[in-house]
């Protein structure tokens, strides 16, 4: 009879994989009792699981919203697991978990607290569903969260109670969905944000107070929008913003107190595809921009115009020079139109005048004349 020695590594292996699976069975039977015949485990039929239980990948697998993950799952993948609802009940008892894709689902609501178990969270991706509106406690327990993907929803409005407790945040991602309205203050809670994409929405108006409090933002993305109007104020508060985009919107004018209100050491703007209205008070806002250093057109070659229609296409660039000499000369030209108009106007003033008197201008030199002779006259026979 012999006895077969585990060498000493393989034996540790072995001791701590019982002794996490013995926890994990305490654990499945006291949380999940045998008669609820409705829950699955994932790690036994449906997902990939390694380096223990800490990575579990449900991509690409046909689940429900009734699996059980194991309480150590750091990172857990549901993308593109057919789901309809955000697995709540196999989320509760996830307190290490860090990471979360959620992304290429069927999920059109969050149910309230969610995800108020998920204080270490970092990463939420739910990127690709049909989700249309965000509870007010949506962001209640996310209070380690540092990145937010809400891309490619159905998302209309944004309040800032579904994201008051986000104060770690660093990066939101809201690009391709149907936001048009921004709650002033909206973002006031996220004071660690640097980075926000609302690329591709329907946002036609941004207010003073839109991006209040967001003094690290260094990237706001909000090209592909309809915005038309930009309030003097909008951008007041974003002390830290490098990279500035309004690409393809719907921009005629904007004001130069609009931009110069970035105080950034170095921002770069990018303000091509908008349909310009090319005259003297553009030409005048671009000039002043060039002059101030700190703020850097990037894209300032391809800004084109769309009227007049006469300078239609052409690049701002090409025409600048010009625009507000145009200006000048009719103004020079009304002006002398004016003047001449006036001097004429006094001209048939004077005339008409003497009209009515009876009298032309000679009459009254001749009535002159006369007069000194007789004064000449008279001083002479006096002498004598």
């Amino acid at each position: 009879m012999f006895s077969f020695v585990l060498p000493s590594r393989n034996k540790r292996t072995y001791k701590r994989r019982q002794k996490m699976h013995f926890c994990y069975t305490i654990w499945f039977f006291i949380l999940f009792p045998l008669s609820d015949a409705e829950t699955q485990h994932a790690c036994q039929k449906f997902c990939f699981c390694k380096d223990g239980t800490m990575f579990v990948n449900c991509s690409g697998v046909s689940t429900t919203s009734n699996l059980i993950f194991p309480p150590e799952t750091e990172h857990l993948d549901l993308s593109n697991s057919n789901l309809h609802s955000v697995p709540t009940k196999g989320l509760v008892y996830l307190w290490k978990l860090q990471i979360l894709l959620l992304s290429g689902n069927y999920i059109y609501r969050i149910e309230e607290r969610a995800f108020i178990s998920l204080e270490r969270l970092q990463k939420l991706d739910i990127c690709r569903n049909k989700i249309s509106f965000l509870g007010n406690s949506f962001s209640v327990g996310l209070i380690s969260l540092q990145e937010l993907i809400l891309a490619y929803n159905r998302l209309q409005e944004l309040h800032y109670k579904s994201f008051q407790h986000f104060e770690n945040l660093q990066n939101l991602n809201l690009k391709n969905n149907n936001i048009s309205s921004i709650e002033t203050g909206t973002f006031r809670s996220l004071t660690h944000l640097r980075k926000l994409c609302l690329q591709n929405n329907h946002l036609h108006t941004l207010h003073n107070g839109v991006f209040s409090m967001l003094k690290h933002l260094e990237v706001l993305n909000l090209e592909g929008n309809a915005i038309k109007t930009i309030a003097s104020g909008a951008f007041t508060s974003l002390s830290s913003l490098t990279i500035l985009n309004l690409v393809q919107n719907k921009i005629e004018h904007i004001r130069f107190q609009t931009l110069l209100s970035l105080q950034t050491p170095e921002t770069h703007i990018l303000l091509s595809n908008n349909p310009w209205f090319c005259d003297c008070d553009l030409q005048r806002v671009f000039a002043k921009l060039h002059s101030v250093r700190r703020l850097i057109l990037d894209d300032y070659h391809n800004v084109t115009c769309m009227e007049p229609h006469i300078l239609r296409s052409l690049p701002l660039a090409s025409v600048d020079t010009h625009l507000c000499v145009a200006e000048t000369v009719t103004v020079l030209v009304i002006t002398f139109t004016v003047l001449v108009t006036v001097v004429a106007a006094i001209a048939m003033a004077e005339k008409n005048r003497k009209k009515r008197t009876g009298k032309h201008w000679s009459d009254d030199n001749e009535v002159t004349y006369d007069a000194h002779n007789w004064a000449s006259n008279n001083y002479e026979s006096s002498a004598l």
